[in-house]
């Protein structure tokens, strides 16, 4: 829920200052939480130092942060800036669907009737908020959909280039170096320290909740949870970020969807649903209950 909740404090940034950019606030936020994380591990005793005495580990914890992290955090604020939340977080929530492709183009893994059928559904739920069932006409701004394709793909390599690393450096050195590395990289496109911001304590607090609750904790809580819960309940439970999103985007920055957008994010939502629940285990329990 932090997840979608910080899209929405993101948002309402964008509106109460002109000045505060997705490339300034992505810096600002990757910069921050990732010295944060890497402060941590230091005191901790996970010697985030050591990622970097291989060649091939700190080539992949760069990609990792170049390709997987700004990607998944500056293009989706990008697509909020010029959409909404909502839209945005919908549109990202595609990922998984990615790595199914990838998987199949590359590894020539092929889909299982249930990432099929999920594929459709997502292409369904894709189509009615992007055309709203008008074939001849875009819904939403050509902006947020590349915007937000682009962060969908990140949500893909964000999850598959950093693996190879959990297991030997950790979850909080390998995303503490993604981020950091990452937000200092993005200095190239637009140098932070010359952005002429100046911040309301209003705007101040926006960007600590951002930099904290909306990407500190929440990933210190997701990978604590998987010591308790399989990765396909987390991959559920991850629905509550669109749901969160469009929630709160209503209630606080009156945000109007159309019945389209409500369906066709609710189908994504299904269709991510289908794709992480073991459909054949399911099946074989109800032939099993309706046997006994």
């Amino acid at each position: 829920m932090l997840w979608g909740v910080s899209g929405v404090a993101a948002s309402t940034l964008f509106i109460l200052n002109a000045h505060v950019t997705p490339l300034w606030l992505t810096q600002v936020r990757m910069i921050s939480a990732g010295l944060i994380l890497l402060v941590m591990g230091l005191i901790i005793g996970t010697h985030p130092f050591e990622i970097f005495k291989q060649r091939s580990t700190s080539l992949r914890v760069i990609s990792y942060g170049l390709l997987g992290l700004v990607p998944v955090q500056w293009c989706y604020f990008e697509a909020v800036k010029y959409g909404s939340a909502p839209i945005a977080t919908i549109i990202q929530f595609l990922g998984p669907f990615i790595i199914s492709i990838y998987y199949f183009l590359f590894k020539h893994t092929k889909p299982s009737r249930a990432e099929g059928v999920g594929m459709v559904i997502a292409f369904v739920g894709t189509f009615l908020i992007v055309t709203h069932g008008h074939l001849n006409s875009l819904a939403i701004s050509p902006v947020v959909l590349f915007w937000g394709g682009l962060s969908a793909v990140g949500v893909a390599t964000n999850t598959l280039l950093p693996r190879p690393l959990l297991p030997k450096f950790g979850a909080i050195n390998v995303t503490g170096w993604g981020l950091f590395l990452a937000g200092i990289c993005l200095n190239v496109f637009g140098p932070l320290w010359l952005v002429p911001v100046t911040l309301t304590w209003q705007e101040a607090g926006l960007i600590a909740f951002i930099v904290l609750f909306g990407t500190i904790f929440p990933f210190l809580m997701f990978a604590h949870a998987l010591g308790y819960i399989l990765p396909t309940t987390a991959s559920l439970l991850d629905a509550f970020e669109p749901l969160s999103a469009t929630v709160f985007s209503v209630i606080f920055l009156n945000v109007q969807l159309t019945g389209f957008d409500l369906v066709g994010g609710a189908l994504i939502i299904i269709a991510v649903m289908i794709l992480s629940i073991n459909a054949q285990k399911i099946l074989n329990l109800f032939r099993r209950w309706r046997t006994d």
